[in-house]
């Protein structure tokens, strides 16, 4: 999540409340420049590599980088066929990225003729994230998923009792969860594997990427009685610096999933 997304700030539901009405203008974008030094690798080619990067922030969607063409290898892009039109941004225009034998096709776009209610998006293109090999800010290879400058992740040691059920099966009991606390997004509990029924779920192939936490793994409820809730459950196994106080610990979400703290059951979304 981030300050656009979900419950942020400047997102479609804000948890809190600001001084002036947003009834007026409810979609809301912010172009921020970035003090990082943000490129990346394809074919082992820098197709872009620059100190100039600014980040769209936009009600709704998690933040993209903006490159100026300048940085960019545009003698790598070809011109495509693919347009699509945002009512805020204008009509975009697409490239795919060309070195060698490897192609990644409509990888990167770009609006040439902005609306004028827009950010300046003239002279930059974006780039899908997972359409390059590899990311780095500075040296360090960071996520394919921009981090919010503005987003923090807080994780604290809980003594709440807390039991997830799926009908009358208990899968996990504890009274050491940690909370994670995340901008924009309600608590997450995350319970000690030891206190899980470990024996209850099933591998998934299913991942899921988190450029603060890393990559999560997935497994699915499979009960007594045959019952199966798919990617019921995920862990960190690998994660990343925010995420290192929830490694080895698990969290539930989803249809079927109910979850009690302190003999009060969570809303289905927490």
């Amino acid at each position: 999540m981030t300050l656009t997304r979900g419950r942020g700030p400047f997102g479609p539901d804000p948890a809190g409340c600001f001084n002036f009405s947003r009834s007026g203008a409810p979609h809301v974008m912010f172009w921020d420049p970035s003090p990082k030094r943000v490129w990346a690798v394809f074919a082992g080619e820098a197709v872009v590599d620059s100190r100039q990067a600014k980040l769209l922030h936009e009600t709704g969607l998690a933040p993209v980088w903006y490159f100026p063409l300048h940085d960019v290898r545009t003698d790598l892009l070809v011109p495509t066929e693919r347009y699509t039109t945002c009512p805020y941004k204008g009509e975009a225009s697409y490239w795919s990225i060309t070195v060698g034998d490897r192609t990644a096709d409509n990888a990167v776009w770009g609006y040439p003729k902005p609306l004028k209610s827009a950010p300046p998006l003239g002279g930059h293109v974006a780039f899908y994230g997972d359409a390059v090999d590899a990311w780095f800010e500075e040296d360090e290879q960071v996520s394919r998923l921009p981090r919010d400058p503005y987003q923090r992740v807080d994780v604290r040691q809980g003594s709440q009792h807390v039991r997830v059920r799926v009908g009358d099966v208990v899968v996990a009991d504890t009274t050491r969860p940690r909370l994670l606390f995340e901008t924009g997004v309600p608590a997450q509990y995350y319970l000690p594997e030891a206190d899980v029924r470990i024996d209850l779920l099933q591998p998934s192939s299913t991942t899921t990427e988190c450029p603060y936490r890393g990559v999560a793994s997935y497994r699915s409820f499979v009960g007594p009685r045959g019952q199966q809730l798919e990617d019921a459950a995920w862990t960190y196994a690998d994660p990343l610096t925010d995420g290192l106080p929830v490694a080895g610990h698990w969290s539930f979400m989803g249809e079927g999933i109910e979850t009690e703290v302190d003999g009060e059951l969570l809303p289905s979304d927490s």
